[in-house]
């Protein structure tokens, strides 16, 4: 091979490794329609509404809940996980964990109390307590 094709050959391999490095790190979910939505898992109990919320590696300060007697909405930004330290990222293999903006809609078939809403992080998930209202 020509020793100019091959410098331009590898010269055009690094420019598509950066650009397509700096794609993978924008977050294409500010341009997006829609935000990304976490898993969840949804229990009715006897007394109250049960919500389990996939949100590894978000910050609870980054966080919303509006809770309203049939419905629940979760807002919120997961950032961009990378490795950090010694050993920065070369390549991407692989990105499937959705980053950016989230947010998720619940309806429920009942009524819950607003003011006796309870939440908590446990090991990456988000648990949410919603008691029924007695009426309902």
């Amino acid at each position: 091979m020509d020793p100019i094709k091959s410098i331009k050959l590898r010269w055009l391999q690094g420019a598509l490794h950066d650009i397509s490095y700096e794609l993978s790190r924008s977050h294409f979910s500010r341009f997006a329609p829609q935000a990304w939505q976490p898993a969840i898992n949804a229990y009715r109990c006897e007394t109250c509404i049960q919500i389990c919320v996939d949100l590894a590696g978000v910050d609870r300060s980054l966080i919303d809940l509006t809770v309203e007697p049939r419905r629940l909405v979760i807002r919120g930004t997961r950032e961009l996980p990378e490795p950090t330290g010694e050993g920065c990222a070369q390549q991407l293999l692989a990105m499937e964990i959705d980053y950016g903006l989230f947010e998720r809609e619940i309806t429920f078939p009942v009524d819950v109390e607003i003011d006796k809403a309870h939440a908590e992080q446990r090991n990456g998930l988000l648990w949410i307590s919603l008691p029924v209202r007695k009426d309902s």
